[in-house]
């Protein structure tokens, strides 16, 4: 398996990361020696700010149900007497004005319904990872985006926004996302006003990682240069 530690380090050091990248896996059966999640959460996106404190853990499908939104990007179909927590909670976000439904036939999901989704840190992942999620400043998290971008796998759309959680299986389909965050991941996360998320396949981390340093250094020259323009040519 890849060196996911010393991948980790170089990612945080690189990018001056203040938060751990998050591995998520989607399995069909629960993998040997990782510990089950046995609490409650509000949210599919709670569990990410568990790992990137460093708890890495699995959970099933019901771990998901109190979030009919994440259930639904994950393809985890709700129990039948909780089936109509979807329609009425989209139904009271349209009533909002927040979402239209006929917008929901377009949010990504994942083709299957996992057995068991694996969180960790990065650095700690038990296994290889389907996505690696990151969430930080534009500034340094565009870094990951750009490098994407010259890796040749990043997706070919705007900006993300709400669900964020759909991040996941957009990335899981189309390469490297960028999302733009929604109102309900802010509040479950803690994620502040002034970060986004980036999402990367696991498959194309490493290609990603291999781009970086060439875009850090492009950035830092770009940097000089346009600051040098500024210098020379504002005039007020």
């Amino acid at each position: 398996m890849i060196d996911y530690r010393g991948l980790e380090k170089r990612l945080v050091e690189t990018l001056g990361l203040e938060h751990r990248p998050v591995a998520v896996a989607f399995r069909e059966a629960p993998p040997a020696g990782v510990v089950k999640f046995t609490g409650s959460m509000p949210s599919g996106c709670s569990f990410w700010p568990l790992a990137m404190r460093g708890r890495a853990f699995y959970t099933v499908p019901a771990d998901h149900y109190n979030c009919a939104i994440g259930s639904h990007t994950h393809n985890i179909p709700l129990p039948s007497d909780r089936a109509q927590e979807l329609p009425q909670t989209l139904s009271f976000m349209a009533g909002l004005g927040y979402v239209k439904i006929e917008e929901v036939p377009d949010i990504p999901r994942l083709p299957h319904t996992p057995g068991a989704v694996v969180y960790a840190p990065l650095a700690d992942t038990p296994v290889d990872p389907d996505v690696v999620l990151f969430g930080g400043r534009p500034g340094r998290v565009m870094l990951l985006q750009e490098a994407a971008l010259r890796a040749g796998v990043a997706a070919r759309m705007p900006f993300l926004a709400r669900p964020t959680c759909m991040a996941l299986p957009a990335a899981l389909a189309g390469g490297a996302v960028a999302s733009t965050g929604c109102i309900g991941n802010r509040v479950y996360t803690e994620l502040s006003d002034d970060e986004l998320y980036v999402a990367i396949p696991g498959r194309d981390l490493m290609r990603v990682v291999d781009e970086l340093t060439t875009i850090v250094h492009a950035n830092t020259a770009l940097g000089d240069y346009h600051r040098q323009r500024r210098r020379e040519l504002s005039r007020e």
